[in-house]
């Protein structure tokens, strides 16, 4: 498997993350990449940096939101802001390098939620 930076993908995230108001995120420590070759069967998947991590290496909280280029990268342009929106909510109201579920106690991720932040995006 092959990563590389994906500037494309970091300015459309910015973009979603200003338009959508999710003030929580903190667009300089979400760090996109493009993987080429992955066995995964994803369009994207977001990884974090768990506590232990920052403290070890004196950092701050940061995510990597990687796309899957051979799934991902032949979607329309709405799919993938919509995969793109799904990754991001999965980074906690607290920005602490947790990640939440698909399923939480406060919120689901699911294509209705997603698809609420998809229309107020497109507005």
């Amino acid at each position: 498997m092959n990563f590389e930076s994906a500037p494309d993908i970091q300015d459309r995230v910015t973009e979603i993350i200003k338009k959508l108001e999710l003030k929580h995120i903190r667009p300089e420590n979400i760090i996109c990449m493009r993987s080429h070759n992955s066995k995964a069967k994803a369009y994207a998947r977001i990884w974090s940096l768990p506590r232990i991590w920052q403290k070890a290496l004196g950092v701050e909280a940061h995510y990597i939101l990687e796309v899957l280029s051979h799934y991902f990268d032949g979607r329309s342009k709405d799919d993938q802001d919509r995969t793109l929106i799904h990754e991001l909510m999965h980074v906690p109201k607290t920005f602490s390098g947790a990640l939440v579920p698909h399923k939480c106690f406060e919120k689901r991720i699911d294509p209705k939620s997603v698809e609420v932040l998809f229309r107020k995006l497109r507005t």
